[in-house]
């Protein structure tokens, strides 16, 4: 069927196809009872300006930008980009926008994708999230003075309003548990290195396992389970193997978990596993796992909140996250004196 358009709402309604655009756009030019012809016409044929139109005439896109610079790989799989899309959407639903997501290939075309889309009116801000250590995008949107909203520290993110992490606070919960039960060696698995949310963590937990007084290595990653199932391997064949592993996301800890069970370590009795971020991941596997929860789709709603109202020349305050539950589960447990790895393998099991 083709698609309607406006010259078939001006036809019906007897008018010109500029008192179509005035009465779609609450314009005057039109009076009352022919404003109201031609909005039932419109809905009675289904026809709705195009966001090029409405572009042209109040110069807004209706519609917010998110560019993600991973593989597609890792948007299908990790929980947290759901529910942070999730979070976005309710709010921009509510208010009648669109979310403009796409995945760029790197950073380069991500940038140019920004300014492409400012320059052609495709969108109207656009939401920075795995803000960098020197990253040129928070430079160039103050540039475009185009509106933005940064997941990440304030700290990093200039002028712009910033959804932010106390990433200190979050490690010494975590810290403080693992130690009450009695762990004196503690690994993480993180993040990708150049992610400031990556540094402020690995930063974070080097200074509270060092008030902890507790043997402690971290180990950078790349979100992946892949790369997960790596760094577990690894630190479980060391020398001196950890009693308890945090992880930076809910996949990686379920990748360490698999792990920990092939090569025959028991999960919580000779391991513990604890994940960053909670999702139905932690609770559907065997032990289910421990796992801070966040209510990531409150700082989505908040995020779309403060893009928002940029949009609209406000200058939006920053948003700090609520603390974290830890909510405990099955992998975790006090330590216990197991032999080392290589005696369990030596003697067969």
């Amino acid at each position: 069927m083709k698609r309607p358009t406006i010259a078939d709402v001006a036809e019906r309604a007897g008018v010109t196809k500029a008192a179509v655009s005035f009465a779609l756009n609450g314009q005057p030019g039109v009076s009352a009872a022919t404003r109201q012809r031609i909005l039932a016409i419109a809905a009675e044929i289904g026809f709705q300006p195009s966001s090029a139109a409405r572009a042209l005439s109040d110069g807004r896109a209706g519609a917010f930008g998110l560019v993600v610079d991973r593989p597609a790989s890792t948007l299908g799989v990790e929980p947290f980009f759901m529910q942070l899309i999730a979070g976005i959407q309710a709010e921009l639903s509510r208010n009648r926008m669109a979310l403009l997501l796409t995945v760029a290939q790197d950073q380069a075309a991500e940038l140019e994708l920004y300014r492409t889309w400012w320059a052609q009116h495709r969108v109207d801000g656009v939401f920075l999230i795995d803000l960098e250590l020197r990253d040129p995008r928070v430079a160039l949107l103050r540039e475009l003075r185009m509106p933005a909203v940064v997941f990440g520290s304030p700290s990093a993110a200039g002028s712009l309003p910033a959804i932010w992490q106390d990433e200190l606070g979050v490690t010494r919960r975590v810290v403080d548990y693992l130690t009450e039960l009695g762990h004196r060696r503690i690994a993480r698995v993180g993040g990708i290195p150049r992610y400031w949310h990556s540094k402020l963590r690995s930063d974070a937990f080097q200074q509270v396992t060092g008030w902890a007084g507790v043997d402690a290595v971290s180990i950078a990653s790349d979100y992946t389970g892949e790369h997960a199932a790596t760094a577990t391997r690894k630190l479980l064949l060391s020398s001196a193997p950890p009693t308890a592993i945090l992880y930076d996301n809910d996949l990686m800890a379920v990748a360490g978990l698999s792990v920990a069970t092939a090569m025959g370590i028991e999960v919580p009795a000779a391991l513990s596993i604890v994940a960053w971020d909670d999702s139905i991941l932690c609770e559907v596997v065997h032990p289910p796992i421990t796992a801070l929860r966040r209510d990531i789709a409150a700082s989505g709603v908040q995020a779309a909140r403060r893009l928002l109202a940029a949009a609209d020349g406000e200058r939006p305050d920053d948003y700090a996250e609520d603390l974290p539950a830890l909510t405990v589960r099955a992998s975790t447990a006090p330590p216990a004196s197991a032999p080392r790895l290589s005696e369990r393998i030596g003697n067969g099991h």
